[in-house]
């Protein structure tokens, strides 16, 4: 499908398929999207700002907050939902500002984030940032605490993402981008609203046992095998828990994407298992990553059309 769309120029998102050429229609089949179905360019050449986080309800949230703080909001729009032929991820956007939802766990933003990346590509963005915001358990942090990620690392306190590649172990690199991290953390400074720090976060294929949980279904270690783990996992560094990060940071760093992850700690993992917090407390927290990555893209784009008028 023919159209103009935003030429290409910057730092371009890439993807390392050559097959892809061979394609008459890359259909992002999980969108509900495709090349020859969508104007891509069109629909989504302006992106410079991708934020991601597990639920639909989360990112329709974060759309409607950051058009406020943009003013661009449209007191007449529901900001509908573009992937609304599929019931797997809900897409909106508003202006350069991208929302999607990814879920929960590895597989699930990793198939997100694959058609993700070939969707900015095929649509010449350049200049991305990509930033996920969610949620987690902290250890030796108090609950409410936002966490930016320095580095994503295993279950075994190592930097590095494993997958299994036609039968071979293939280790990528999870650094996140730096420059973006102290970005972050000087926001969170001039907000002034709630603590934020800088550390590593771990990443692991499970919420139960895989988190040292004593709380699942099944449980073979005792309370003082889960603090002794957990207190090597903080000595390694490690400031909270999730389940997406060590993807995130691999996938995006292949692709040329500068990317950040931003958490809010729901509890402190030395002191409990559950979430038992009260909902209206829970839902002030999830906010906290919101107003941090608002504040965040509003500061980008001030000083991006400050250089432009100068």
């Amino acid at each position: 499908m023919d159209g103009e769309g935003v030429e290409p120029c910057g730092r371009p998102v890439f993807v390392n398929n050559p097959h892809l050429d061979a394609l008459a229609d890359d259909v992002l089949y999980h969108f509900s999207l495709g090349t020859k179905t969508h104007n891509l360019p069109a629909m989504f050449g302006d992106v410079k700002f991708v934020c991601v986080g597990g639920s639909p309800w989360r990112m329709k949230s974060f759309i409607e907050y950051i058009a406020t703080e943009l003013n661009m909001e449209d007191p007449k729009s529901e900001y509908p939902n573009i992937c609304v032929g599929t019931d797997r991820y809900a897409m909106y956007k508003i202006g350069p500002v991208l929302s999607v939802s990814h879920g929960m766990g590895i597989p699930s933003i990793s198939i997100m984030l694959h058609e993700l990346i070939k969707l900015l590509h095929h649509a010449h963005c350049s200049d991305v940032t990509i930033i996920r915001i969610g949620t987690s358990g902290g250890i030796g942090l108090e609950p409410g605490t936002v966490v930016i990620t320095k580095q994503s690392v295993d279950a075994t306190f190592l930097p590095r993402f494993e997958q299994v590649i036609l039968g071979k172990t293939v280790v990528r690199n999870t650094d996140l981008d730096e420059s973006v991290a102290q970005e972050l953390l000087q926001c969170s400074k001039d907000l002034n609203l709630f603590e934020t720090v800088i550390g590593n976060t771990m990443c692991t294929m499970d919420f139960y046992e895989g988190q040292a949980r004593l709380d699942g279904a099944f449980c073979s270690y005792t309370e003082k095998d889960k603090q002794d783990y957990l207190n090597r996992a903080n000595e390694a560094g490690v400031c909270n828990i999730e389940m997406e990060s060590s993807v995130f940071a691999a996938m995006c760093k292949l692709s040329g994407l500068r990317a950040a992850v931003v958490c809010v700690t729901f509890l402190d993992r030395l002191k409990g298992d559950q979430v038992n917090s009260s909902h209206e407390v829970l839902h002030d927290y999830q906010l906290r990553p919101q107003k941090l990555v608002s504040c965040f893209i509003k500061k980008k784009l001030m000083t991006k059309a400050g250089s432009q008028t100068a």
